[in-house]
């Protein structure tokens, strides 16, 4: 295994949030791209009518997961809350104990790994 620690967040975008959410996710990924160097990937994704996004968010290890989480929590969580309702999050990976009692919280549901590979 890598130790990666990954996840897709479902989240709906609220009705005639969408400018505020558009300006806050971009706001998100400049400072996580600035700040974490252990988030491999982040990824926004939206779909047609502007009303279900997913985030996809990978980190280097369990320690870069929870680097993010600490850093969410005091910069975005209250916004993000405002213009997003969280639907599910599906946990991959590695994650430690850390990891998942961090996101015991929002309900993250963790797929553990029976096979493949990562490069």
């Amino acid at each position: 295994m890598t130790g990666h620690v990954y996840w897709i967040y479902e989240l709906e975008i609220k009705s005639g949030q969408y400018e505020k959410f558009a300006a806050l996710k971009d706001e998100m990924i400049a400072a996580t791209k600035a700040d974490e160097p252990g988030t491999l990937n982040y990824e926004w994704s939206v779909n047609e009518d502007k009303t279900v996004c997913h985030v996809l968010e990978r980190f280097e290890n369990s320690d870069a997961a929870l680097v993010h989480m600490g850093n969410f929590g005091k910069k975005f969580a209250a916004r993000f809350l405002e213009v997003l309702t969280p639907k599910v999050m599906t946990l991959y990976g590695d994650p430690s104990e850390k990891v998942l009692g961090a996101l015991a919280r929002v309900g993250a549901v963790q797929m553990p790994s029976v096979g493949g590979f990562s490069r």
